[in-house]
């Protein structure tokens, strides 16, 4: 009978073998299906990396205390530099572990041994996140069903996954408090102290934080979800909770099978580590957004609930969290726990809002990456790529030991500096999926390329590369994702449609990456440098049509149309230019490589006004820096990239003010007024909430020594006064600060004594964007003022 399941969580371990006495290797494969949850255990798979042939007598000598524990089998496969190879086959995972150290300290090459077992048996058999299964036996446990000898093959099973959000308050040294659970219909705060009369439902009271952990543990086992979320949960809940636990020499039986909970800190950064949780993943929300590249000023879970659910987290004092909490604690537990369960809704509902969990579900059908892996593009298309090299005779290169070189980036065209009516942007859809597709960029069709003999199968690409015409995968990849997109476009389906958008954009930059396998500049360069080809010959074409191209960025083009052409000629000129490109490609290609093509340029954007500046103090046009107001029918909205408005590091009155300024000039109103009215009540104190500027801390504050840049400086002195107050430093492991510039310097805005510097913002934060576009409407910022008052003088 075959069954079908989503892999929660997949592990290798080495277990006791009763028939040789020694260890073997068990893959565990956690399942939700349809009717609950499954265990597969997977024996007699070995861990594998290859070897050159040549070198075969030497790592023999070199292992020779391991003899019996290893099998070197000769395989029909080859290195990129066409060296034949040979698979060595460790009796289980110890005994891969002490070769890897041995063969560490010695000159010898390997190949493909740094794959997880669980990992490669996956991806070797095209299971991404689903599969269909069918084993040996079945045993039913109390939680699940354990499956013994399972063999496995891909599926497209749609999962269900239970999810339960978690919170824990805790104090300034991780002294527990409560923690908090929520899921839908399912709420409980477990709280240390004495019960109270009268409290709500949801609170489970305990004695002390033994009682808490074990509670906690009672609590989980019982609801038995899938998938734990939190904000920081990671780095931060789970971390305390880990080190509790060790501080009170218990253990966290948090598995499925009633295994302990694990901790692993990460060899990069200190602050960073993983928690393994049998049957279970923990998925943090930061990590979870980022992954579907959202983007805020801040990702404080106050600032994220604000921004997507406009509600914010349930504290009078955000600024004095920490405080606020222990006082709590010690004087208003019901309000403590109330704040608590408040934050795992918080997290609950964002999750639902973003729909980032089904995202992330797809993300692992679609590459094979696990629910919680941060980033993993390069992970992502490893799983995609290697099992489709093997089946053509090909082991993966290492990476390359340098690092890797940078690789050409994006086409950026000189512009045009001016304010304009009538601008249009046309995109190419996809550049670099449709160059890859177009000219069969490929790690593969690079190597037979390079060896072919046949120059009329070859397709010449930049900086010596040639890619062969037939032998190739990545191309065939992309055609496959390009239509599964427009299915899910077409269905509404906005979380497999962003994760097939992110996987196909990541190819380039894998390809380009010294921290991927197939990492080589001539692929590299032979997708950037045809970009600026393409870019280039087509800015060529629309100025023989007579039109002016302003500026061009990566894959898109601004073109600048006649004045007098109404909104709807200006759409049907882009749609008439663009179809003559495309022919023109599709024309060009045939005649001179004998490709198809597929390349697209589209009509993305008409701005019927349009403010190209100048690089501060310069003539000369800026890049990557505009301001628009686009129309689309009847609706009308402000675009700008690069400017103030958009950057983190600009304060309110800034973003305030240019989005005022520039409407009055897209709608040719005499900004004057605004400005001078602006900037009196700036000096007269009236826009004092707007001044504060917000820095994220990159450094523990003790590394900055030489250059000590102004939030900086804020941060030092508001936690010279925390120590004289005997408050909790805030600042001393990165994080973010607000301040404000004052006559006598920055100035953290919870300790702001001095007075503020008026004369900065008016020069730095309001004249500066003023500059930006006055000078196109014949006005001057510092002529505005001096005949006004001595401002600059």
């Amino acid at each position: 009978m075959i069954d079908e399941g989503f892999v929660v969580q997949a592990q290798s371990v080495d277990i006791h073998d009763a028939k040789s006495e020694g260890l073997r290797s068990r893959i565990i494969l956690w399942l939700r299906c349809k009717d609950g949850v499954s265990c597969l255990h997977i024996d007699g798979e070995q861990p594998t990396f290859f070897i050159r042939e040549q070198d075969k007598i030497q790592f023999s000598f070199v292992l020779r205390n391991f003899s019996d524990q290893l099998n070197y089998q000769q395989v029909a496969l080859q290195s990129f530099e066409q060296y034949p190879m040979v698979a060595v086959y460790c009796q289980n995972l110890s005994v891969m572990s002490e070769v890897k150290k041995i063969l560490a300290r010695v000159n010898l090459t390997t190949y493909e041994d740094d794959f997880r077992l669980h990992e490669r048996y996956l991806m070797e058999r095209f299971c991404y996140g689903s599969l269909a299964f069918t084993a040996a036996s079945k045993q039913q446990l109390s939680h699940y069903r354990q499956y013994n000898d399972a063999r496995i093959k891909p599926s497209s099973f749609k999962p269900q996954l239970k999810t339960l959000s978690l919170d824990i308050e805790c104090s300034i040294h991780g002294e527990l408090y409560s923690v908090g659970l929520s899921a839908a219909e399912y709420q409980t705060v477990i709280m240390i102290g004495a019960p109270e009369a009268d409290s709500a439902a949801y609170l489970v009271w305990v004695d002390d934080e033994t009682a808490l952990l074990q509670t906690l543990v009672a609590h989980i086992q019982r609801f038995d979800p899938d998938v734990i979320i939190g904000w920081n949960v990671i780095n931060f809940d789970f971390r305390i909770l880990m080190q509790r636990a060790k501080q009170l020499h218990m253990q966290l039986h948090l598995g499925r099978d009633g295994s302990a909970a694990s901790w692993r800190d990460s060899r990069i950064d200190a602050n960073d580590g993983f928690i393994t949780i049998a049957g279970r993943k923990v998925v943090d929300g930061i990590d979870a957004l980022k992954a579907e590249t959202y983007s805020f000023a801040s990702f404080s879970l106050d600032h994220v609930a604000q921004q997507l659910l406009q509600q914010g987290k349930n504290c009078e004092n955000l600024d004095n969290r920490a405080e606020e909490i222990s006082d709590n604690f010690k004087h208003n537990k019901a309000a403590l726990a109330a704040y608590n369960l408040q934050d795992c809704v918080l997290v609950e509902k964002i999750f639902n809002k973003t729909k980032v969990l089904e995202f992330l579900i797809f993300r692992s059908q679609l590459t094979g990456l696990p629910l919680d892996k941060r980033g993993g593009s390069v992970a992502a298309f490893t799983n995609l790529y290697l099992p489709k090299l093997h089946r053509a005779g090909y082991v993966a290169p290492n990476l390359p030991k340098a690092g890797g070189l940078a690789s050409p980036g994006g086409y950026v065209m000189e512009s045009r500096p001016g304010l304009y009516k009538n601008v249009i942007v046309l995109d190419f859809k996809s550049l670099y999926p449709s160059i890859i597709r177009t000219f069969k960029i490929d790690p593969l069709g690079l190597i037979t390329g390079l060896h072919a003999n046949d120059a009329a199968q070859l397709i010449p690409g930049f900086d010596g590369a040639v890619f062969s015409r037939e032998q190739h995968f990545l191309p065939a990849f992309i055609q496959q994702l390009w239509q599964q997109r427009d299915i899910a476009k077409q269905a509404g389906d906005k979380a497999k449609s962003n994760a097939i958008k992110i996987l196909m954009n990541s190819f380039y930059g894998v390809l380009g990456s010294g921290g991927c396998r197939f990492y080589d500049p001539r692929l590299a360069s032979s997708i950037t440098r045809r970009g600026h080809e393409i870019m280039q010959q087509t800015a060529d074409w629309i100025k023989a049509m007579d039109y002016q191209v302003i500026y061009g960025d990566t894959d898109s083009l601004f073109v600048l149309l006649d004045e007098s052409c109404s909104a709807d000629q200006c759409q049907a000129i882009a749609a008439a230019i663009c179809s003559e490109i495309n022919q023109s490609w599709h024309y060009k290609l045939r005649q001179e490589f004998d490709l198809s093509c597929y390349l697209e340029l589209e009509f993305e954007t008409y701005y019927s006004r349009f403010l190209m500046p100048t690089i501060r103090g310069l003539t000369t046009g800026s890049k990557k820096r505009y301001a628009g107001l686009a129309v689309n029918g009847k609706q009308q909205h402000m675009v700008f990239k690069g400017l103030e408005t958009v950057r983190t590091d600009w304060t309110a009155l800034s973003k305030q003010f240019q989005m005022q300024l520039f409407d009055d000039v897209f709608h040719d109103k005499d900004p004057s007024d605004y400005i001078r009215e602006t900037v009196f009540a700036t000096i007269n104190g009236q826009f004092d909430s707007l001044l504060a500027y917000r820095k994220r801390l990159r450094r523990p504050l003790h590394e900055y020594q030489k250059n000590i840049p102004p939030h900086v400086r804020a941060a030092i002195n508001a936690d010279q006064q925390n120590a004289e107050l005997a408050k909790p430093l805030r600042y001393q492991h990165k994080g973010w600060i607000e301040y404000v510039i004052t006559v006598n310097g920055p100035e953290a805005l919870e300790y702001l004594r001095s007075d503020i510097d008026y004369e900065h913002y008016v020069i730095k934060q309001l004249k500066p964007i003023a500059d930006a576009v006055l000078p196109f409407i014949g006005l001057s910022f510092d002529r505005l003022f001096k005949q006004q008052m001595n401002l600059f003088e």
